[in-house]
């Protein structure tokens, strides 16, 4: 079986490889072995929270931002400004996402970069 490197099963079987190897090497010198052992987990930690970060933004990315429902932190993640967001928080509801440019929220400018990232559902 496969594992790609996106996989977030890959880091746990390289620890567990990394074990395996662990004991059959000979006259291995054991505060030698925890430190190749910590300084492996701390990379496979690291690969996997770079995963989880690629995983969680193709997913929002897939997925349209309702601007009825969205906190000011998925808003800022658009990119719009804190003032901006605060602006579509205070206008709920949208009948549809257009509305922030007729309610002079966004400027049409702006609007047209995240129009296909946005949805008005109640």
């Amino acid at each position: 079986m496969r594992f790609p490197r996106e996989s977030v099963l890959f880091p746990l079987l390289v620890i567990v490889c990394l074990f395996g190897l662990a004991g059959c090497t000979q006259k291995q010198n054991p505060q030698e072995l925890q430190e190749k052992t910590a300084r492996a987990t701390a990379e496979l930690k690291s690969d996997a929270k770079a995963v989880a970060a690629g995983v969680r933004e193709g997913w929002s990315r897939d997925k349209p931002l309702n601007v009825n429902t969205a906190t000011k932190e998925d808003l800022i993640s658009l990119p719009l400004t804190a003032t901006e967001a605060d602006a579509v928080i205070a206008g709920r509801p949208y009948d549809e996402p257009a509305q922030l440019v007729t309610r002079n929220i966004l400027p049409q400018s702006k609007y047209d970069k995240l129009a296909d990232r946005l949805t008005a559902k109640k």
